[in-house]
């Protein structure tokens, strides 16, 4: 078993992800923040991470909302508001997911194991925010405003990035034209009941695959993945 991955029988290596978090976070509280729903419905129902997600996705607001006003004086509220869009999107946390390694930590049932439930945007961005959650339960809200601030550093240090995440398909397209891989090419799926619907979005290049988003609407689930894409092809060497 890979280092930090999650143990079959449920055991996460919560040491090493409070090191790559750089805080003590609880360990039941910390197992708690990467249950997902699927996980705790074959293990008898057990507690799992939405409540935590709840509470994780306010401070993450707030935590942002104050940095950004502070930091920002000259910038007026519809700009502000942009911005902070763009770094508490799904998008945005699953990327932060992915800078951690979070996926593999992850307590998942064996259907989204099977169906690359440790890669699924909506799902790593769901644990970002009950990781934050717990983080405020179990170290304080100051600690856990620090975490925010860590967390969402490389974002930050991206100044095109607010300007993706309002129209990522429009600046995934500049982009993949610019770098002469001609335009994106998108494959919707769904899953779930109709009242209760999630949006998988591929987004491709000449048919190879690069990055996928979720949501509740096709167009959720297709700007996630522009944005994800957008963020893949802006690294060096792409």
């Amino acid at each position: 078993m890979p280092s930090g991955a999650a143990a079959p029988d449920g055991e996460v290596d919560t040491a090493e992800l409070n090191s790559v978090l750089q805080l003590e976070i609880r360990s039941e509280l910390l197992t708690l923040a990467l249950t997902h729903r699927s996980y705790a419905y074959e293990n008898g129902g057990i507690a799992h991470n939405e409540r935590l997600e709840f509470l994780g996705d306010s401070i993450l607001g707030q935590a942002v909302t104050v940095m950004l006003y502070l930091e920002n004086p000259d910038v007026d509220e519809g700009e502000l508001a942009k911005r902070r869009a763009s770094l508490v999107s799904s998008a945005a946390l699953a990327e932060i997911a992915g800078h951690i390694g979070l996926g593999r930590y992850l307590l998942l049932g064996r259907g989204e194991e099977l169906t690359g439930g440790r890669e699924k945007s909506s799902i790593l961005a769901d644990a970002v925010e009950a990781i934050i959650g717990a983080a405020f339960l179990s170290v304080g809200p100051e600690a856990a405003t620090a975490l925010v601030m860590r967390l969402i550093a490389p974002l930050l240090a991206d100044p095109d990035r607010f300007g993706a995440a309002m129209d990522p398909k429009t600046s995934l397209q500049e982009l993949s034209t610019r770098l002469g891989k001609g335009l994106p090419q998108y494959r919707i799926t769904d899953s779930g009941p109709d009242h209760s619907k999630r949006f998988h979005a591929e987004v491709a290049f000449g048919g190879d695959p690069i990055a996928s988003g979720d949501g509740t609407s096709k167009k959720q689930a297709e700007m996630a993945a522009a944005l994800a894409a957008w963020s893949i092809l802006q690294r060096p060497g792409r």
